[in-house]
């Protein structure tokens, strides 16, 4: 049908709808072969709305970091998905409709044909609500569901704010304790012996937070010149995070038959990167770039241990090569 013949079509039907005489309900035009179902159009509406409840509270699960979160995270992306599968599939069977004309249109110069018309407008009005309601419960699923797959990348790290990276929990004269509180004693340090030690009063799970630490014959100690008092009677502390992947250093290697084996080690069990305690930290073995980064120690008036400062460079993995900012506590 031509462009001009189409708008004489519309015209005649919106003038027949606006003039009619006869505003009896005549018998519908169109015949519905099982689409456009008002019920099953709700239901999917429904639906789709649920999806975007589920994809929400995956966003929201995962800002306030629930406890088992995990099996939350897994609960809401799960139902929001199966929500959304549910409406399409009821949408493809019971609303997408199939409608065939019983006739042909009539010339547009009746007045009863324009009637008709005008009631064929009308029945296709009747669905606009709805359809609109769809299209946004479609838009509301979609983009809280893209939502929910995007809000994990924050959890790669900050994209423009990256102080957090380099925040301390330790400072001058702060208390090292053990995992139930106790403070470390100077003289309960050991040779041989790998102890992890926490920031008094600190919040134990932040990625600077813990340390181990070891002691050293004196003699063996080779550090930077800068750091000569960081020792005290050969007591090293270094961060408990691998500058590899982040994770925990766990083992501490001493020789057992010297000087046939390798000097005392700081190790990693998960992939072996190897630290030297007396050096400084520095990577002796292991994929690690960047020597682990020393707390400098001291020892108060009671004997107990406490940091004389903050670490010598950034805790964790170097991002995209070395990290250089020195942290703050």
């Amino acid at each position: 049908m031509r462009l001009r013949t189409k708008l004489a079509v519309v015209l005649l039907a919106i003038w027949g709808f606006l003039t009619g005489r006869d505003r009896r309900r005549p018998e519908p035009m169109l015949e519905d072969s099982g689409g456009g179902d008002s019920r099953a159009e709700l239901i999917v509406a429904l639906l789709l709305l649920g999806a975007a409840g589920c994809a929400v509270m995956f966003i929201v699960v995962y800002a306030l970091d629930w406890s088992n979160e995990t099996q939350w995270l897994g609960l809401c992306l799960g139902s929001s998905l199966g929500l959304a599968a549910a409406a399409l599939i009821l949408a493809g069977e019971k609303v997408v409709p199939t409608e065939h004309l019983e006739e042909a249109y009539p010339e547009a110069e009746h007045f009863e044909e324009q009637e008709k018309i005008g009631q064929l407008v009308e029945e296709t009005g009747s669905r606009l609500s709805r359809r609109r309601l769809l299209l946004g419960a479609a838009g509301a699923a979609g983009g809280a569901l893209g939502a929910a797959l995007v809000v994990p990348v924050a959890s790669l790290g900050p994209v423009l704010d990256t102080s957090s990276f380099y925040e301390s929990p330790w400072y001058r004269d702060r208390r090292l304790v053990d995992q139930d509180g106790k403070p470390l004693k100077a003289s309960e340090i050991e040779t041989e012996t790998f102890y992890t030690a926490f920031p008094e009063g600190a919040y134990r799970e932040e990625l600077a937070a813990p340390v181990v630490v070891v002691r050293l014959e004196k003699s063996e100690l080779e550090l930077p010149p800068d750091r000569s008092d960081w020792a005290p009677d050969g007591i090293v502390a270094y961060s408990k995070i691998c500058t590899h992947a982040g994770c925990a250093i766990a083992l501490y290697r001493t020789p057992r038959f010297a000087p046939a084996e390798p000097s005392p080690a700081l190790v990693c069990p998960c992939h072996y990167s190897t630290f030297d305690p007396a050096t400084g930290g520095n990577v002796t073995f292991g994929p690690a770039g960047r020597a682990l980064p020393q707390l400098p120690l001291l020892v108060d008036s009671a004997g107990e241990l406490r940091a004389a400062g903050d670490f010598s460079g950034p805790v964790g993995p170097g991002f995209w090569g070395v990290r250089t900012r020195r942290p703050t506590a």
